[in-house]
């Protein structure tokens, strides 16, 4: 490592590991990312003497080199404006560029192709009065230094990456609890259509659903339909919820691990094409989408990501773009659960799935810099009891209304100190006098099931990337 580079520090929930070379930064990075990231540029910010690790930003690294300088001075303003919100400006930082080779490349042609990249990055940081102390390549198992000059420690072919799990960092995190999901790529691919034969079943039922449900939630729309629709909506994904109460089956039969593919059939297998096509589509309505944002914690949280997983991975060519409300939800309530990493991603694929969904902008935004959720899950939690409030206090009347029709009857007739008359016995299969009246709740508090509150009127959504 370049001798006026400055040690860093990286942390695993509180326990501080310094990193003394580039060997040890490349091994962190997926400990600080919580996955491997491919085909990314990464940027952290380090503070303090120490260059302790702050915020971090990631984006794919674009195709074209007519590109880089956009982006590069793009990643440079944002990592710097977010360490500023969240604590202090960074005072220094350490990139990284995350690529395979190409069919007929060698890492070390990677290294070389993405050269001018990198330079940009360090210009870009440099115009911000930023210094960046290293930019690593890292590529096919191996990782290239674009700023350390010497050979010995930085040689020309690159070093090879320590064996999974054998770094100070990996011991650190083991020791932590924090665990790696593997290549961004995979993670990606347990939010994307499979391409399995079922997907033109599935392609059919998002025909037949869009047909029935779109009209109910367009702009100009009749609000008495379109608050039916919201109420089955949340009805049906409520018994959807249910089907994922049990967690995932991990371990087989045999005692061997399951893979991802495996574990992720069995998900797909709780919900018909039908079913999941209903609560697609039914989504795009916007008031629909925050009631279900709800589910957001403790085991109905990590419920409600299996099942958005399940729908974003159902929204088939050519309904991709639908995909953004299931994504968005995912990625919020991964993020309320405390996955940081699962809820970038699925976030991050919200918005190439439609650019313009707020919901997911602001989330996305809001992730990135470190914001705390609990903000959020309360103005959550007042909607859901505000609803349950309602309902109780709409049912109440109804109920004395009841039972001043129960006295009122039992009254009658009765001589002062005489004996009461004896109530007729229920019929066979006629409702028992003072049990209330069939359909109607009675008063008290109300279920806060996802499946049960009561729609709540205004700010339709007009269009589908609309809010």
């Amino acid at each position: 490592m370049n001798a006026n580079h400055h040690e860093t520090s990286a942390s695993a929930q509180g326990r501080q590991i310094t990193l003394r070379s580039p060997s040890e930064l490349a091994d962190a990075l997926p400990f600080v990312l919580g996955f491997h990231p491919t085909d990314s540029v990464v940027l952290v910010a380090l503070h303090g003497e120490s260059g302790r690790f702050g915020g971090r930003i990631r984006l794919g690294i674009p195709r074209s080199p007519d590109e880089w300088d956009s982006t590069a001075d793009h990643l440079a303003e944002c990592l710097v404006e977010t360490s500023a919100r969240r604590t202090a400006p960074p005072d220094g930082i350490v990139g990284f560029l995350c690529q395979d080779p190409n069919p007929g490349e060698t890492a070390r042609e990677v290294h070389e192709r993405l050269r001018p990249f990198a330079q940009r990055l360090r210009t870009a940081c440099g115009a911000l009065d930023i210094p960046v102390y290293e930019v690593l390549c890292i590529s096919d198992g191996r990782h290239f230094s674009y700023c350390c000059p010497d050979i010995r420690c930085c040689p020309p072919d690159g070093t090879p990456l320590s064996l999974g799990g054998t770094s100070a960092m990996a011991a650190a995190a083991v020791y932590a609890g924090i665990e790696v999901r593997g290549s961004l790529r995979e993670m990606e691919a347990s939010f994307r259509p499979t391409g399995a034969p079922g997907d033109a079943q599935q392609r059919a039922a998002l025909d037949a659903a869009a047909a029935e449900i779109v009209p109910l939630v367009v702009e100009g729309a009749e609000e008495h339909g379109r608050a039916r629709l919201r109420e089955a909506t949340v009805a049906l994904a409520g018994r959807l919820l249910g089907r994922f109460a049990e967690p995932p089956r991990r371990i087989g039969k045999d005692g061997a691990r399951r893979g991802r593919a495996a574990v992720e059939a069995d998900d797909d297998a709780r919900v018909d094409p039908g079913e999941a096509a209903a609560v697609i589509v039914g989504l795009q309505d916007r008031i629909t989408r925050d009631r279900l944002a709800e589910w957001m914690e403790g085991a109905e949280g990590a419920a409600a990501v299996r099942l958005w997983r399940v729908l974003a991975r159902r929204c088939v060519a050519p309904y991709e773009e639908y995909a953004a409300a299931p994504l968005a939800l995912a990625g919020w309530t991964a993020w309320s659960t405390g996955d940081e990493p699962t809820a970038r991603v699925a976030l991050g694929l919200a918005l190439q799935a439609d650019p313009e969904y707020v919901f997911a902008r602001l989330l996305h935004q809001a992730c990135n810099e470190g914001l705390d959720p609990e903000s959020l899950r309360s103005c959550l939690r007042q909607g859901r009891e505000s609803r349950a409030t309602a309902r109780k206090e709409a049912v109440a009347p109804a109920s004395r209304i009841r039972t001043r029709t129960r006295t009122r009857a039992r009254t009658r007739g009765v001589r002062p100190g005489g004996p009461r008359p004896a109530l007729p016995r229920a019929e066979h299969g006629a409702p028992r006098r003072g049990r209330g009246t069939p359909g109607v709740r009675p008063a008290g508090r109300a279920a806060t099931r996802p499946g049960n509150p009561a729609p709540q009127h205004g700010g339709r959504r007009g269009t589908r990337s609309g809010r």
